[in-house]
């Protein structure tokens, strides 16, 4: 592999990483601050990418269409939390992932219904259709450097709402000690109500983003869940910065795994057992990644404060 393409693979990497920071962000909230474990935080993504297809053909306009799109996946996430989460919340783990494992198939299924089993393809918005220079005979997709750069902006908000407000204090003392803070008088359902909405509103934009360069098709959550919670773990749960900082490094190892290894299994091998060597360890370099982490950081890299 050259220079040029370990860079496009590197920029590909940061920009899988930040969608993954958009869906692992909700994902760390919920299971950080309610103890809760969301199985079905995929099917947000999903959800998110089939409305953004849906709205944005409705409407005739890309931007309008993920604009709507944020409002519809919180309300749908709030309906998901009043109808089925918030029945589990003192349940125990087990009881959680049975139950968020029912929602995905019953969700993957609805979609199969209403949508059909073709994948969706979303036009590229004329305004990012193009690339941008960013080496020397080399262009880079404008839209891709658009999700980098709106997943930074996301990412520097959330920080900001989670440290340095009095609903991210909230929350950050519920994830402590959710007991104490519902005895100071804060309604800490409706708290977690809001948490959960506000994860799921994050996945869905992060679907709705991916739409113009990803297939929209049922089951399209389920890798990125796997993911989100390598993510999570990798960074310390419950930890905004650690999603971010995880998210990056899983995207570019993920990214970078599966351009480097088969050629460095040439190296040793023959181009046929190489080429397949080399995407069987590729799959398994993030799962090592993170053991290799925990190891010597059992809470993650950076766990939050208790």
């Amino acid at each position: 592999m050259n220079a040029t393409l370990l860079f496009v693979q590197a920029l590909n990497g940061l920009q899988f990483g930040i969608l993954l920071f958009l869906i692992a962000a909700g994902l760390t909230l919920v299971f950080g601050v309610m103890d809760f474990i969301n199985l079905a935080h995929g099917v947000q993504y999903m959800v998110g990418a089939y409305l953004g297809a849906t709205l944005a053909a409705w409407t005739g306009s890309f931007w309008l269409g993920l604009l709507l799109t944020l409002p519809a996946t919180l309300g749908f996430g709030l309906l998901l939390e009043f109808l089925v989460f918030r029945h589990f919340y003192d349940r125990d783990h087990l009881s959680q992932v049975l139950a968020t494992f029912g929602v995905i198939l019953f969700l993957n299924e609805g979609v199969r219904v209403v949508f059909g089993t073709a994948p969706l393809q979303m036009p590229m918005p004329e305004l990012l259709s193009g690339g941008v220079t960013v080496m020397d005979g080399l262009l880079y997709p404008t839209y891709r450097i658009a999700i980098l750069a709106v997943g930074l902006a996301t990412a520097g908000l959330l920080w900001f709402l989670v440290e340095r407000t009095r609903a991210g204090m909230l929350v950050r003392a519920g994830a402590s000690n959710a007991p104490m803070v519902s005895a100071l008088g804060v309604d800490i359902r409706r708290l977690f109500m809001l948490v959960f909405g506000f994860g799921a509103m994050l996945a869905g934009f992060a679907g709705a983003l991916a739409t113009p360069i990803l297939s929209v098709e049922p089951g399209m959550g389920d890798t990125p869940l796997i993911l989100a919670f390598v993510v999570i773990v990798i960074g310390g749960i419950g930890s905004i910065r650690g999603a971010f900082l995880g998210a990056l490094l899983v995207g570019l190892v993920e990214t970078l795994g599966r351009g480097l290894m088969p050629d460095l299994m040439r190296l040793v091998m023959d181009p046929s057992a190489a080429r397949q060597t080399g995407a069987a360890l590729a799959s398994m370099l993030v799962y090592i990644v993170m053991a290799a982490i925990l190891t010597f950081r059992p809470a993650g890299l950076f766990p939050a404060r208790r």
